[in-house]
């Protein structure tokens, strides 16, 4: 998926569980989907992509998010990102003022020996706030936690 969205020079980040993954530098726990931030200029781009690869749309909450089902178990969550002349992004959020994603929000780990755009630690800490945490958050916290 992620060599698709490459070709198809769509600028994605993993965020979520996988996120935390590819900062920590490996795999810690089972994952349900992949989380992507992906700049909404270029999402018709990664839909057309995810729509070559197999996935179909599943759920659609655009603009604050689209959740496509894969052959198998393989779910991606994608959550389009506007961004202003600063590099400051937004997401439109379904019942709560936007999700907002500083330039320092963006950076990149390494998972697999591949180097992988994600949310930096201090983005994923954000997202992990204002809802109760269930134990696989409080994991990736702890995650979170060890890095230097």
């Amino acid at each position: 998926m992620l060599d698709g969205l490459d070709a198809a020079r769509v600028p994605h980040w993993v965020a979520g569980g996988w996120g935390v993954a590819v900062l920590v530098g490996r795999q810690t726990r089972m994952h349900r989907d992949l989380d992507l931030a992906v700049d909404a200029s270029a999402l018709r781009a990664c839909l057309t992509t995810l729509h070559d690869l197999g996935y179909v749309v599943e759920t659609d909450w655009l603009p604050v998010r689209v959740e496509l089902e894969g052959t198998g178990d393989a779910w991606v969550d994608v959550h389009p990102v506007t961004f202003d002349s600063d590099g400051q992004g937004r997401q439109p959020a379904r019942h709560a003022t936007d999700f907002v994603y500083p330039p320092t929000a963006f950076t990149a780990g390494v998972l697999r020996g591949r180097r992988i755009p994600c949310l930096s630690r201090e983005q994923q800490r954000v997202f992990h706030q204002g809802y109760a945490l269930r134990p696989k958050d409080r994991h990736d916290l702890e995650q979170l936690d060890g890095l230097t």
